[in-house]
């Protein structure tokens, strides 16, 4: 054998290990998506995907990301088919995305943002170290709905009922404690609350129309829907100048006269670096529930006028934003 071709063939051994290392290096990992609820899913799915890239996660070359927005009626559906393409593991947003794909697995880890308190509906098992295959960033306690039936009646004082909306198909575990929260806050300032399940416009429409023939009404949307749904809601607010309140920021912008929760987005960030960790050998169980610690208050001031309220100082001086 020639020198030349010898040493050839010995470099060409030596630099099989770093080929093989750089090879596994590109391994394409796959990971679901998996959302229900209309409620800042484009915004909340791109912040989750550039965290991603910021952490070194190149879609198409070392990441795959199979999604599937839901609504109702497909929800089930949806989780079966990310289940069923077996990534490793489901980013869930909404507390009904993480139990439809709980549902149908119980190994692939899944994190959540959203879902209420996942202490109240059983969904992780355990709070500094789930139990479940599940994890994630819960978006609000049930407490949160006693502080937004008092801010509601501070910026709108003539105020004796409120309607607590929700879609029953997207309310993990019915969403009953923070209802219960809602109407005992509610009772000691004497307002009356209905509780008011709508799964479709037309539901929508005969709810609130009814609800609104009766005066000093306000709406308190108290979990997810899709995006078809919430603008029915805020566009028959307006139409029956009911003031609205929630906890989703984004909202504010769409109509929403009063937001007082967390930024999705952030926590959307967030729980990319879980998935991160997983996707690096971590397990659900290693990575605590965590909770936001902020909860913003925004305002909207064109809503304000265009169903007639005047927001009290007071009220606009507690704000972190005003909408104008």
């Amino acid at each position: 054998m020639r020198r030349r071709d010898f040493i050839a063939g010995f470099a060409g051994a030596a630099m099989w290990p770093l080929a093989a290392r750089a090879q596994q290096a590109e391994r394409v990992h796959r990971i679901g998506v998996l959302t229900a609820g209309g409620l800042n899913t484009p915004i909340t799915q791109a912040a989750f995907r550039e965290e991603l890239a910021k952490l070194g996660w190149v879609e198409g070359r070392s990441l795959r990301i199979d999604f599937r927005a839901s609504d109702p009626g497909r929800l089930a559906t949806d989780a079966e088919e990310l289940v069923n393409l077996r990534p490793e593991v489901i980013f869930a947003f909404t507390g009904a995305a993480a139990r439809a794909a709980q549902l149908r697995t119980q190994t692939i880890p899944i994190v959540f943002v959203g879902g209420g308190d996942p202490a109240e509906n059983n969904l992780v098992g355990g709070i500094a170290r789930p139990t479940s295959n599940v994890t994630g960033f819960a978006n609000n306690f049930a407490s949160l709905g006693g502080k937004w039936v008092e801010l509601l009646k501070q910026a709108a004082p003539r105020l004796t009922r409120v309607a607590s909306v929700f879609d029953p198909e997207f309310a993990l575990g019915g969403a009953a404690p923070i209802r219960d929260v809602i109407g005992t806050a509610a009772a000691q300032l004497a307002i009356t609350t209905i509780s008011m399940p709508v799964r479709n416009l037309d539901e929508i429409a005969r709810a609130i129309n009814a609800f609104a023939a009766e005066p000093n009404g306000g709406l308190l949307m108290t979990g997810a829907q899709s995006d078809e749904n919430i603008k029915a809601i805020l566009g028959l607010a307006l139409q029956h100048r009911l003031p609205t309140m929630f906890g989703a920021g984004k909202l504010v912008a769409e109509g929403l006269l009063m937001s007082n929760g967390p930024d999705l987005s952030d926590m959307a960030r967030r729980a990319s670096s879980y998935v991160d960790r997983i996707l690096r050998g971590a397990k659900p169980s290693d990575l605590p529930v965590q909770y936001p610690t902020k909860f913003p208050l925004v305002i909207n001031l064109k809503t304000a006028k265009a169903i007639g309220l005047e927001i009290p100082p007071t009220v606009l001086a507690l704000a972190d934003e005003v909408v104008e």
